[in-house]
């Protein structure tokens, strides 16, 4: 792979990548040029009902898979995301802007956060509750809840998405994943491990297309049973409202409105290095990148020109 190849993205269907019906597409932008780079599949309904469908047989086989298995197959694809992290990262770059180094990083991140969960989904422990009848026994066992819909931000196409992919997955649901259209190839290629690694069919998913029709049609549907979507309140509001008039369980991690606050007592070049890196990581599109500095009258000049010297 050169640091200019680009690949089209297709939809991941029950282990098989498929161009949307119509062959429908939705172009990619380089945002360091405004040029296109590439397309991205645009689902129909017709997608998404195929999309569901083998959601759900992948869900009825993989809950009925061991935590010890779940976890190996998680684990194999850590290590292939590990193996192909340069490469992916050069596609994170193309397509969102982020600088080479951080979409490594984000990627080899991206690694440690499956293998995590794989441990923790063989510690899914149930428990025993007292009785009032000595000839009975109470007992908690938790089962996955099902196939889930997830939906995830441009900003961090790696993480933001293998946070709620390994989390599901180690608990032994599916996934069925609306991923950005601006940024699809690295998530694209994330899927891909987890394919290689050897996931039965369906367990996990990726769509792209119109946001609204698909979520608009993800969360009501009887095979959805878990939403779980990161961006903006307002949009989390819609989401949550359409998941709770189905009774869905959901997850919302929404906007931040940050600020940093600089006490008289600080150390002023602690604070700029911190509040500075923080502010300008992947230029500044983090929903925790710090929107205003709150400086006491005392240190306001020191920490202006120390920080305007950081920048």
């Amino acid at each position: 792979m050169t640091t200019s190849s680009y690949p089209d993205t297709r939809l991941l269907i029950a282990n098989e990548w498929q161009d949307a019906t119509g062959g429908k597409t939705i172009p990619v932008v380089n945002p360091a040029t405004g040029q296109s780079i590439g397309t991205v599949a645009h689902a129909s309904v017709a997608d998404l009902d195929r999309a569901l469908a083998a959601a759900q047989k992948g869900f009825e086989t993989w809950r009925n898979v061991t935590a010890a298995e779940r976890a190996a197959t998680m684990r194999r694809a850590a290590n292939l995301l590990r193996e192909r992290a340069g490469d992916i990262a050069r596609l994170l770059t193309q397509e969102q802007g982020k600088p080479l180094a951080e979409a490594k990083m984000e990627a080899m991140a991206g690694a440690e956060i499956i293998d995590w969960f794989a441990a923790e989904g063989m510690r899914v422990y149930g428990r025993i509750v007292p009785s009032r009848n000595p000839a009975a026994q109470q007992l908690v066992l938790k089962e996955p809840v099902g196939p889930v819909a997830a939906f995830t931000p441009w900003n961090f196409p790696i993480n933001q998405v293998v946070r709620k992919l390994a989390a599901a997955l180690a608990t032994g649901c599916s996934f069925l994943c609306k991923a950005p259209e601006e940024t699809p190839a690295s998530p694209a290629a994330l899927f891909q491990c987890f394919v290689d690694a050897g996931v039965p069919p369906g367990v996990v998913g990726l769509v792209f297309g119109d946001p609204a029709e698909i979520s608009g049609y993800l969360i009501p549907h009887p095979i959805i049973r878990k939403v779980t979507f990161t961006g903006s309140t307002p949009v989390g509001k819609q989401l949550a409202a359409l998941a709770g008039a189905h009774m869905k369980r959901v997850t919302m991690e929404l906007g931040g409105h940050a600020p940093v606050i600089i006490a008289e007592d600080a150390d002023v070049a602690l604070a700029v290095k911190a509040a500075g890196a923080a502010k300008f990581r992947n230029a500044g599109q983090v929903c925790i990148s710090p929107t205003r500095f709150l400086v006491h009258n005392a240190i306001k000049d020191e920490f202006t020109r120390a920080l305007v010297a950081h920048a």
